[in-house]
């Protein structure tokens, strides 16, 4: 019997694996494709991703950002400027972190196996059965715990009935081979309850994308956007991004880490970050000879994330604003700041009282 199976190879699962096995933990990881296809996530993060990460900047590192136009119309609108004397954010190799994360997981000691599906989960009172469908047909693995790691529409929540997200929101990326080495990225308040943005990756081209509710057109607006740009996306790509943490996020022999625990940013629907906060935690805090510490881990990541996941759902209302109070509340503020991109509560730091007050 492994100690864990982890379900999914993604930056929460294999951070997760990776810290697991560094305690002595037996971890076994299934990812059902190629790790890091397809291709389903902005490349963009705050530079504390390499904290995550080993020697590996220079092999993921596209572009530096240190600002962000706001428009309240489409492309070729007034801009509102928000910027930092240095860098805010850098642009990666989304599909290279999946992978340079996954290859950290089995140095430590994971095994991670790609082309293999999970198709059944359930609880038994002494541990959790995890069939995967591979290469040499149908197999059941037993573990102490299952990790749910495996994105929106999570195998491993489903099966056993956890409650789902908030919402789940469409997103749409395309990417174009124009070279782009600005340091600005565009955000388009112009998507109902979210928004639009271009993201200049150096030489490896420009990120479009777009988020819609549910219901929604994210194709026609996507296709809109774009023409509005003057540009035809080489690649396209598409997901789900899920926003707002289910009331729980474990059962009796399980718990979720990731986009499967809706551990996003709402306000911009990121969530590499988050996510390995939380795989860190439950790391930290979850014994799998101890079930009980799964209760450790959700008290654990929340306190952790609760603030910021709060008071971001509250920047996101400011989108659905109607458009002269956001354009009122943006001349307000915009200039020089010191904001963090993953923390929302810095809005109230000492570093974005500073920034407000040299504008005087």
């Amino acid at each position: 019997m492994h100690d864990v199976v982890v379900v999914g190879a993604g930056p929460a699962g294999s951070r997760y694996a990776r810290r697991a096995a560094q305690r002595g933990l037996d971890v076994l990881v299934f990812e059902q494709g190629t790790v890091g296809e397809p291709l389903a996530c902005s490349g963009h993060v705050s530079t504390d991703i390499w904290e995550y990460t080993e020697d590996a900047r220079d092999e993921l590192f596209q572009n530096e950002i240190t600002g962000a136009r706001f428009h309240t119309g489409g492309p070729g609108s007034a801009d509102h400027p928000f910027y930092r004397d240095e860098v805010i954010s850098n642009v990666i190799d989304r599909v290279g972190l999946d992978r340079h994360l996954a290859d950290l997981a089995r140095e430590a000691g994971a095994d991670v196996r790609e082309e293999h599906t999970v198709v059944g989960v359930s609880e038994e009172r002494d541990g959790a059965s995890v069939e995967v469908r591979g290469p040499d047909g149908v197999e059941t693995h037993r573990a102490k715990l299952v990790a749910g790691c495996d994105g929106p529409k999570s195998r491993v929540r489903r099966e056993l009935g956890m409650p789902e997200p908030g919402e789940l929101l469409h997103g749409v990326l395309g990417f174009t081979d124009e070279v782009d080495d600005g340091d600005f990225v565009d955000v388009h308040l112009t998507v109902p309850r979210f928004f639009a943005w271009r993201i200049p990756r150096g030489e490896a081209g420009v990120e479009y994308g777009l988020a819609v509710p549910p219901g929604d057109d994210a194709r026609g607006r996507f296709e809109a956007f774009c023409e509005g740009y003057g540009v035809e996306p080489d690649h396209r790509c598409s997901g789900l991004i899920p926003v707002g943490p289910p009331r729980r996020v474990s059962g009796r022999r399980s718990f979720l880490i990731g986009d499967a625990a809706a551990q996003t940013k709402p306000f911009t629907g990121g969530g590499i970050l988050y996510g390995m906060t939380a795989a860190d935690h439950a790391a930290r805090e979850i014994d799998p000879d101890d079930p009980g510490t799964l209760g450790d881990y959700e008290r654990a990541w929340r306190a952790d994330l609760r603030s910021e996941i709060r008071l971001g759902h509250a920047v996101r209302a400011g989108y659905s604003m109607p458009e002269p109070v956001q354009k009122l509340g943006m001349r307000a503020l915009e200039g020089k700041i010191g904001v963090h991109m993953d923390r929302p509560t810095t809005l109230f730091s000492r570093e974005q009282l500073r920034a407000l007050l040299s504008r005087s």
